[in-house]
């Protein structure tokens, strides 16, 4: 009886949220039902519900090599990367922004800076083989000038999560500072005019003021993060690394992983059993981090 009293009571708003619920019904919960797949013998022609169960044996292929365990470390690797570095420059990016008192300024250098999060991987990727390629590279071409030698970069595996992680804050600090300046604007100037009574300068200011009132939205951040810490950026690694198998030592996540075992294979039953262990570890990560922030900071958990 509560639940129709409330949906009476506030039917206007519940019709505004209307199209949100049905999206997120439609390209959330609704493709829940092709983990199915993955313990079937999926047929074309018999579709999903037609095609026979087999198990588990869609998961014999992924675990009984060593595959498995390079893919997972490389996606928490990288993921564990880009979510620390993200957030460490981004929040650098807006308390920087927040101290700038000219506003022309401030919204040039803010919309310089959140520029690179509306350009494509695919562009992203013609920019990273412009700048780092052998022979012509923008990079390789300063090396020689400074008397270096150049560096075949697409043979170099080990230093790829160190320039993937470049690309992503690149791509992403300016969306996210957007998000830390918002928070930080919202921060009563009380706490400001009290600390300057104090005689507290700027910077002890951002220390003891800015960043600690940041924590929550820092930490919701982080879960966020989490809670797709093992889905790799397909469009961004299969972008600008593609099928080179020299960097699959550091850079074949598991959305690369299965891509490729369903484009070579051409099973799909066997992707999906690749991309249902994904979504299971996925679940248990976030579950596990927001478990540990729960008992330090209630507050700051998400559930």
């Amino acid at each position: 009886m509560g639940f129709f009293t409330e949906i009476r009571k506030n039917v206007d708003l519940y019709i505004l949220a209307l199209p949100g619920l049905l999206f997120l019904l439609i390209f959330a919960y609704v493709p829940m039902s092709g983990h199915l797949l993955a313990f079937k013998k999926y047929q074309l022609a018999n579709g999903i519900w037609g095609s026979p169960w087999v198990g588990f044996d869609n998961f014999k292929f992924f675990f009984q090599g060593h595959d498995w365990i390079q893919v997972t470390f490389n996606t928490l690797f990288l993921n564990g990367l880009f979510i620390i570095f993200s957030l460490l420059v981004s929040a650098s990016i807006a308390i920087f922004l927040n101290e700038i008192r000219v506003k022309l300024f401030k919204k040039l250098a803010q919309s310089i800076i959140f520029l690179p999060y509306f350009i494509s991987w695919l562009v992203v990727s013609l920019m990273v083989f412009a700048i780092l390629n052998t022979g012509d590279g923008l990079l390789n071409k300063f090396l020689i000038t400074m008397g270096l030698p150049e560096v075949a970069w697409f043979q170099k595996s080990g230093a790829w999560p160190a320039i993937l992680t470049i690309i992503y804050v690149w791509k992403f600090a300016g969306y996210y500072s957007v998000i830390f300046l918002a928070s930080i604007t919202g921060i009563s100037s009380d706490y400001y005019e009290a600390a300057q009574i104090d005689g507290a300068s700027r910077f002890q200011q951002i220390i003891h003021i800015t960043i600690p009132l940041l924590r929550p939205i820092i930490i919701m951040l982080a879960l966020l993060g989490v809670g797709r810490i093992f889905y790799g950026d397909f469009g961004m690694i299969y972008g600008i690394v593609g099928d080179n198998g020299v960097l699959f030592s550091t850079t074949d996540v598991i959305d690369t992983y299965s891509f490729r075992a369903l484009r070579q294979l051409g099973n799909f039953s066997m992707s999906a059993a690749v991309v249902f262990y994904q979504s299971i570890m996925g679940l248990i990560c976030i579950l596990v981090f927001n478990g540990l922030v729960r008992k330090i900071d209630k507050d700051s958990s998400l559930f």
